[in-house]
């Protein structure tokens, strides 16, 4: 009967850690899909104007992959612009409930992480960078958009990208009105086409 207890009690604590831990992706791609990563394309579609971005799967990824699998899946479709701070960012990407929800997210938490690829392209206006928290492990989904240089970004933060057209798309956004948390007061709804090279 104790050897049972002592094993229900492992258990637990293995189970409990599964919520507290997310698992942390990291994997090594082909030469030919860090080729077809760089030319593909993303569309952040506003009400505003679209945002076009491209990517540098040369130096992330697993940041890249990870952006674009969820922008095929429909996972940014409907979400904000949730932190926008004139001359220096506009942040997006976080779930909603709904999402969250089908995701499998547990006690708020994503299912999986992303392995920090922080290197050596810096934060100037126009870059794509990911959000974290205080772990260098903890990004999932959320991303900001440079509106001007920040250099006391570089190598903190994982530059996975820019934009190639539509600043001025940005710069409308990190001027909307907004709360003392940075929150616009009315959403600034985004939508994600992902356009892929031919084969």
């Amino acid at each position: 009967m104790k050897k049972i207890k002592i094993l229900l009690c492992v258990v637990l604590v293995l189970i409990s850690t599964e919520d507290l831990f997310s698992e942390i992706r990291h994997r090594s791609f082909s030469k030919k899909e860090i080729e077809k990563m760089s030319r593909t394309r993303a569309i952040i579609e506003t009400k505003f104007g679209n945002i076009e971005l491209r990517f540098f799967p040369e130096v992330a990824p697993n940041h890249v992959y990870n952006f674009i699998t969820l922008a095929k899946k429909g996972f940014y479709d409907g979400t904000v612009f949730h932190r926008v701070i004139p001359k220096f960012l506009i942040q997006g990407g976080k779930p909603n409930p709904e999402i969250a929800k089908r995701l499998g997210f547990k006690n708020g938490r994503p299912p999986y992480t992303l392995k920090a690829e922080f290197n050596n392209m810096p934060h100037k206006r126009g870059t794509l960078s990911m959000a974290r928290g205080k772990d260098p492990d903890s990004a999932f989904s959320q991303f900001f958009i440079c509106v001007e240089d920040a250099p006391w970004l570089d190598k903190q933060y994982t530059v996975f990208g820019e934009v190639v057209s539509g600043m001025e798309v940005v710069d409308k956004i990190s001027r909307v009105p907004r709360d003392r948390k940075d929150r616009p007061y009315e959403p600034v709804t985004i939508k994600i086409r992902i356009i892929e090279p031919p084969q």
